[in-house]
């Protein structure tokens, strides 16, 4: 009976958490009166729905639409005017971009140019893999970055599981001893038969996957076929690595840009709307920050990675080419197949390539920082009208207008074709995103009209007499455990309201808190339902949720530790981080501490 019980409640416990949610909190706005409780009201509301997930994130950015003007802190059209931005504008510029990509094959021809040159050794191909979804994620969103490469990476791991076992001892010779110290609990018997990809509509923890009993009469004889999906559980390791390294890429590529992940998108038009006067966050200052955390944080990622699933012996990635085994000859094999396949580059990948390289250009020159940009010498009588939205629109716009073909006849007349329609435009672009930004920028607005943000900041001035470091520090790991169970752009769209605010009170430059928190937003490794992209590479049945758990672990740490390093360092003198900014509003003098 209580099994029924428990049963029947968690069918329905999303509609429990959608009705006794408000019920609960009720009694704040009732009790407290006033707008600051009654926005608290709504800023707690949804932040338990974007984090349980109880409703769509997107209809759950609608409330500030919906309660604001019920409890008077906003009109309606003034909250409808805050959910449309230049974020909106960027984001579908970008997306006409990573349309093209991936109409015309574009992401396919890099990642397999990039994998060709670093070589088919398996560490090497996993640093190869992970450089090229980190390239792509750059520029287009994580999610999409991890579907164009993962494929590639299935159809090696399948050559490899194919390939025959001759000369699999002198292999284990050359290559040393795997990583016992960090074995996971699997047994070194065959694994369960799944030559494709699990489709399934479970969520990511709920999906079974099973590793049948030990057979230890087969585990040790080298060279023979057993059957099942892997010979032996080296090659499982391996098979693992590829695939924890493609998605924890793409998270680690996509800080990299500010287009390159929404939490940066979110930050950016943030700190446009609440400081306008701060003119440091741009393209060309955000990229010379965050590039070399990427590259630090992917380099000692991949190295955990190779040691945990590869191997501790390092040296044989220095080995000559000449000594290749069976298995890397098939990879090689199989990747120029793939590379042939794609034929000679088309016209569209070029006209695609061309227009990718000059968004870079001109959003890196538009304004940065150390020179004059190009928009205030060739409009100085309109500094400052021209944004980075304004150059994706403008190229995003060129795909629709651009032939794709040359003009041909047919019954019906000359047929013209664009670079990408409206309908695949459609289908790539993430709707769902752009509202909850929506509903996140009118929650900040609704904080800062009903006096919140100013009450959490009294409340919180006393972290002040903390060390900025500290204080960071602290704001980085809470983002970062938090992001493991909600959304990335609701995890961030949640705590700007609160950390800006923080930051004014204990009168700390508002970019020392906000950069690096932002970036932490973007490190959720640790569960398949963390991100899309963890649940689309957990879905093709190599991994398990311990794997992801205990690889996850250490890149978190890692790339926490890079983002410090950074924002400590070379960050300090980019952004003036070590002032108090004239942009920022001053804090009354009770609020202000010494650090």
């Amino acid at each position: 009976m209580m099994k029924r019980f428990l049963r029947v409640v968690w069918n329905y416990h999303n509609l429990l958490i959608i009705i006794l949610t408000p019920v609960l909190l009720l009694p704040l706005p009732l009790v407290i009166q006033g707008k600051v409780s009654e926005c608290a009201f709504v800023l707690c509301v949804m932040a338990v729905y974007w984090l349980t997930e109880a409703l769509p994130l997107a209809a759950t950015a609608l409330f500030p639409a919906l309660l604001f003007p019920f409890f008077g802190i906003m009109k309606s059209s003034q909250v409808a005017g805050v959910y449309f931005k230049d974020f909106h504008l960027l984001l579908i510029g970008v997306i006409c971009l990573a349309t093209s990509i991936e109409k015309w094959g574009l992401h396919r021809r890099i990642a397999l140019s990039l994998v060709t040159l670093v070589g088919v050794n398996p560490g090497w191909l996993m640093l190869g893999f992970m450089n090229s979804c980190a390239f792509l994620s750059m520029w287009v969103q994580n999610t999409s970055a991890v579907a164009m490469v993962m494929p590639i990476v299935e159809a090696i791991i399948q050559q490899i599981l194919n390939a025959e076992g001759e000369g699999e001892q002198r292999q284990r010779t050359m290559t040393g001893t795997s990583n016992l110290g960090l074995e996971l609990e699997e047994t070194e018997g065959p694994c369960e038969k799944n030559e494709e990809p699990i489709r399934t509509n479970k969520e990511p923890d709920e999906m079974e996957y099973t590793i049948p009993e030990e057979a230890p009469s087969q585990t040790n004889v080298i060279g023979q076929k057993i059957e099942g999906r892997y010979r032996s559980k080296r090659e499982h390791m391996m098979c693992k690595g590829l695939c924890l390294s493609i998605t924890y890429s793409s998270s680690i590529g996509g800080i990299a840009t500010l287009p390159g992940t929404s939490p940066n998108l979110i930050f950016s038009e943030y700190i446009h709307q609440f400081y306008p006067e701060c003119t440091s966050v741009n393209f060309g200052n955000w990229i010379v920050l965050c590039l070399p955390i990427s590259i630090i944080a992917l380099l000692l990622s991949w190295i955990w990675l190779h040691w945990m699933f590869i191997g501790s012996d390092f040296r044989v990635l220095f080995r000559p080419s000449g000594e290749r085994s069976e298995r890397e000859t098939a990879t090689a094999r199989v990747i120029e197949e793939d590379y042939n396949t794609l034929g000679p580059t088309s016209p569209q990948e070029v006209v695609t390539a061309f227009i990718f390289i000059l968004m870079v250009v001109l959003w890196v020159f538009r304004d940065p920082g150390f020179m004059p940009g190009w928009a205030s010498i060739f409009l100085p009588e309109y500094a400052g009208y021209i944004s980075d939205a304004t150059v994706a629109l403008l190229l995003g716009l060129m795909f629709f207008i651009m032939p794709a073909h040359k003009p041909s006849a047919d019954k019906h007349g000359i047929k013209y074709e664009a670079m990408i329609s409206w309908k695949e435009f459609q289908a790539c672009m993430p709707w769902e995103v752009a509202l909850l930004v929506g509903g996140g920028f009118a929650l900040a607005e609704g904080t800062q009209v009903s006096g919140l943000s100013s009450w959490v900041a009294n409340l919180l001035s006393p972290l002040g007499s903390l060390p900025i470091i500290a204080t960071v520090t602290i704001a980085c790991v809470l983002v970062t455990s938090v992001t493991e169970l909600a959304s990335n752009a609701a995890t961030i769209t949640i705590f700007l309201p609160i950390l800006a605010p923080l930051a004014e009170a204990i009168h700390v430059n508002p970019l020392y808190i906000l950069i690096p928190t932002t970036l932490c937003t973007s490190f959720a490794f640790l569960l398949p339902s963390s991100n899309p992209s963890n649940a689309i590479v957990f879905a093709y049945g190599h991994l398990t949720t311990t794997d992801m758990v205990k690889a996850g672990i250490g890149v978190n740490v890692i790339s926490v530790l890079a983002v410090l390093l950074a924002v400590t360092t070379w960050g300090i003198p980019l952004f003036d981080l070590d002032t108090y900014p004239d942009w920022a509003p001053s804090p009354s003098t009770s609020n202000v501490t010494g650090w």
